[in-house]
């Protein structure tokens, strides 16, 4: 199992959700968070420079099996991407256990 974290654009949330689910997430958390990349939050010319500065951003957590996973990323990617820069990032990790709390199912049941 993996888990797949994006951030991405809030404008862009409701459109990777529906891509997400359309490649296979059966489930998914998203929040709202502020951060800032490479470029420091600067997106115009009028920031001081070295002055970091935090831009609103969308979070997706999404647990999927092994074999969803490169589909699941190729979909967010695809529907996140502007081509400009705060587009966002996506990182794939390891997930050694899942289980259902309601049912008690574990790993690949509970996804």
């Amino acid at each position: 199992m993996k888990l797949i974290t994006a951030i991405i654009r809030t404008d862009d949330l409701p459109a990777v959700i529906n891509a997400a689910a359309d490649a296979g997430a059966r489930g998914l958390t998203a929040s709202k968070t502020s951060g800032f990349g490479q470029q420091y939050g600067h997106v115009r010319q009028a920031a001081r420079a070295g002055q970091p500065i935090l831009l609103p951003k969308a979070r997706v957590d999404v647990v999927v099996r092994d074999e969803d996973a490169d589909a699941v990323v190729n979909a967010i990617q695809k529907c996140a991407s502007t081509g400009s820069i705060g587009d966002g990032k996506i990182w794939v990790s390891p997930v050694e256990h899942v289980v259902r709390v309601r049912t008690g199912e574990r790993d690949g049941a509970a996804v």
